[in-house]
């Protein structure tokens, strides 16, 4: 029987939050601050849970990014890929993912960060990738999700829509927030903030 490992992204294989990651090198610092401060009544919603996790973040990207270029956009999104999320990827959490594939076990990113520029960082190690993806009209962005935010049992949604889990005798699955807990409840194996320096 096969092994398969589930990582979330954000928190747990890096040490910050992409979304607010890519904003800041995409617009600068001054236009984030700005928009942050405009967004801030959502945010506060947000936190209070008085708006869902998929609103908040849909609104805050849709800000950001509505009706940018495809092509423009696109470029950015592995730029920042290729470049920089190596710099806030965690070593102990890059080490595990070498064990799993030394030991021929299928891995899998199922994040809520943007498909975008999540790609070509998991393309280039060769790694699968279950993610949120944005809506793109006339190669403009919309500043809408082209699908559900995969976040909470919405990562579940997703695994299962791509991999049938009876046919592995081991599932591991990594995370780091309560949106991960539904994600560590399909494992036999599952790890909660792993990679922080306090754990082994």
């Amino acid at each position: 029987m096969k092994s398969i490992a589930f990582f979330d992204f954000d928190g747990t294989i890096t040490s910050k939050d992409t979304l607010i990651e890519f904003i800041r090198f995409t617009v600068g610092d001054f236009k984030f601050i700005k928009g942050i401060i405009l967004l801030s009544p959502i945010l506060i919603l947000f936190k209070l849970n008085l708006i869902k996790n998929d609103k908040a973040k849909e609104k805050m990207f849709s800000y950001f990014f509505k009706n940018t270029d495809k092509v423009a956009f696109r470029k950015k999104a592995t730029e920042y890929s290729l470049y920089h999320i190596p710099k806030i990827i965690r070593t102990q959490a890059m080490q595990r993912i070498l064990w799993h594939k030394k030991n021929k076990h299928e891995v899998v990113i199922v994040s809520a960060s943007i498909e975008s520029w999540l790609k070509p960082w998991c393309d280039k190690n060769n790694i699968k990738l279950i993610s949120t993806k944005v809506e793109f009209k006339n190669n403009i962005l919309t500043g809408n999700f082209a699908t559900k935010n995969c976040h909470g049992i919405e990562k579940v949604n997703q695994i299962k829509k791509n991999y049938a889990l009876d046919q592995y005798s081991t599932i591991y699955a990594y995370g780091d927030s309560q949106g991960d807990k539904a994600l560590l409840s399909i494992a036999n194996k599952s790890y909660y903030k792993p990679f922080r320096k306090n754990h082994n």
